[in-house]
């Protein structure tokens, strides 16, 4: 009988842990803007970083936004440009600070905004890369040319 009163209360507990440890995961769900379907869903948790890359459509070189999980919402956290030019910030705002990365890229950092509504233009001439987790996804290949993809933030299921 008490070899089965423990077997029960590791399991209760294995239980417990496994849920404890799901609740604060959460889903980084991608949607057609319009229509609402959903184009794929990424596991992520607090602290988790992930990144879109395009071309700049006015300065035509890379420009890399990373976002951060938190609290379970996205937040913007910085910027990578490869060359300033039209459209792109060119002015640190308060908080805000410019540094150089190895290979000359201007990383400009500590935005610390969340964004309730994030949401990109697939390009028809340059493609637009989700990385998540050290994997890169084309978001011309996943969504297709010229859709309108909505990120969100949600509890995994």
């Amino acid at each position: 009988m008490a070899a089965i009163t423990v077997v029960f209360i590791a399991a209760i507990a294995l239980t417990a842990l496994f849920f404890a440890g799901a609740s604060g995961k959460d889903t980084l769900v991608l949607r057609d803007g319009d229509t609402k379907e959903e184009y794929a869903r990424f596991p992520v948790s607090e602290g988790d970083e992930f990144s879109v890359t395009f071309i700049h459509s006015v300065n035509q070189y890379p420009l890399t936004d990373v976002y951060e999980i938190r609290d379970h919402r996205i937040y913007v956290v910085r910027t990578i440009y490869n060359n300033f030019g039209a459209g792109v910030q060119t002015e640190i705002e308060e908080g805000q600070k410019l540094e150089y990365g190895e290979n000359g890229e201007m990383i400009v950092s500590g935005f610390d905004r969340e964004m309730p509504w994030l949401s990109y233009i697939v390009g028809t001439v340059s493609d637009h890369v989700l990385t998540i987790h050290g994997e890169a996804v084309s978001l011309r290949e996943l969504c297709g040319k010229n859709s309108k993809v909505e990120f969100s933030c949600e509890p995994r299921m």
